[in-house]
């Protein structure tokens, strides 16, 4: 699919710009044409004003191309109409020889009178012509179109080279765009197929014991149904009730619905809070809490959310911090912001697997069923301090591993 997307993207581009460069060259390629069609009209003109002497001694009667002047051949004609119907025609200057009384002559007075215009062009001899009616005459002027015609060639083609070069370039630019532009929307497939990968297994094994305890209350022929199938059914409800109320914040955090109320918030009193809750649970796990938290740091937020995110981060610490080791919980304030720490000891997480810590159903550990929970957590931390304005990351090295959260002082 993402092929088929980069594709239509570099074709889209493509059609575009060849679109644009047409319409250029088409516009530069007429209005070159109408120019040098104008400067022929009036080197017509400007022969039939002169006479033939005159005409053949101008130097600059020609093609003006702005960088030089290219004489155009030129001649010509005065035509006596004769009673009996007939005309007679005398070539009276220009740069054609041996012209006169010639069948060639005859057959270009002949197509010009024939069109009964005051100008227009003799394809058949490229020539380009214009008539003056002087009563008893006629007087014709007739200009070479060849050099026009080359001129123009030559501006196609340098226009042709010019465009396909273009368009060489602009392929190699369209690609390249192409792939930074679907780069997220790869990322976001992927992650998608893997979302429903690790959803569907993490919901597979509490739907298997729901229906084999289900299946064992049908079953049982006591009066009395045991009750730790009933238990059983209850956690496993609960469990799956806990992974779709996360994947539906992360859904939410997804389709950018904003759900936190933002209000002043004393960060000290809700991480103190939270490590007040977090105290025995860690004594318990043979890991102290220690905190060291600044007073009067006030941020703009939501306090259950932010709450809730010092929170993941506490059982993050409890669950995989180091045995024996103790768990840091610290809270300082700079010029802007608001900087919240939790520290705990234990082997390095290497650089590869600390950039994927805050993707989805993701763990370090590779384990699914030694630890609580779905993998859920620090990605609905994440979501939580975007939606704050502020950034988590990870930090792991042979000391400790430590996640930062960062978030606006209020003004």
């Amino acid at each position: 699919m993402i092929r088929k997307l980069q594709v239509k993207f570099v074709a889209m581009c493509m059609v575009m710009v060849t679109a644009v460069l047409a319409v250029v060259f088409f516009s530069a390629y007429a209005s070159a044409r109408q120019n040098i069609q104008i400067i022929s009209r009036e080197v017509l003109q400007r022969v039939l004003r002169e006479s033939a002497s005159n005409a053949l001694s101008r130097p600059d009667i020609g093609l003006d191309l702005g960088d030089r002047v290219v004489q155009l051949p030129y001649f010509t004609v005065e035509v006596w109409q004769q009673i009996s119907g007939t005309y007679s025609a005398y070539v009276t200057g220009g740069t054609y020889a041996n012209l006169e009384d010639t069948e060639e002559l005859t057959a270009i007075i002949t197509d010009c009178l024939s069109q009964d215009r005051t100008e227009g062009t003799i394809d058949s001899y490229n020539l380009r012509y214009l008539r003056q009616d002087n009563g008893l005459y006629q007087k014709l002027a007739f200009v070479d179109m060849s050099m026009e015609q080359a001129t123009l060639r030559e501006m196609m083609g340098s226009y042709f080279q010019i465009g396909a070069a273009s368009l060489l370039l602009l392929l190699g630019v369209s690609i390249l765009l192409a792939r930074w532009a679907t780069r997220p929307v790869e990322r976001a497939w992927r992650q998608q197929r893997q979302f429903l990968s690790d959803a569907s297994h993490e919901l597979k094994t509490p739907l298997t014991v729901i229906l084999s305890n289900a299946e064992m209350l049908q079953s049982a022929d006591l009066p009395d149904r045991p009750a730790r199938w009933s238990d059983n059914i209850r956690s496993e409800a609960g469990r799956m009730k806990s992974l779709v109320e996360e994947m539906l914040t992360l859904a939410r955090a997804d389709n950018a619905v904003r759900t936190a109320v933002m209000e002043t918030v004393s960060l000290t009193d809700v991480a103190a809070d939270c490590a007040l809750s977090f105290e025995p649970v860690a004594f318990e796990a043979g890991k102290p809490l220690r905190e060291d938290l600044a007073g009067d740091v006030t941020v703009l937020g939501d306090r259950e959310k932010l709450r809730q995110v010092i929170a993941i981060l506490l059982d993050n610490a409890v669950k995989y911090g180091a045995a024996g080791g103790a768990i840091t919980l610290t809270l300082r304030k700079t010029d802007r912001q608001a900087r919240l720490t939790v520290a705990n000891p234990g082997a390095p997480i290497p650089p590869e697997q600390l950039s994927r810590l805050f993707e989805r159903f993701y763990r370090a550990d590779d384990s699914r069923g030694e630890q609580s929970g779905f993998g859920l957590g620090l990605p609905i931390a994440a979501a939580i301090a975007a939606e704050h304005r502020g950034a988590l990351k990870a930090e792991s090295d042979a000391s400790s591993t430590r996640f930062i959260l960062t978030l606006p002082l209020k003004k």
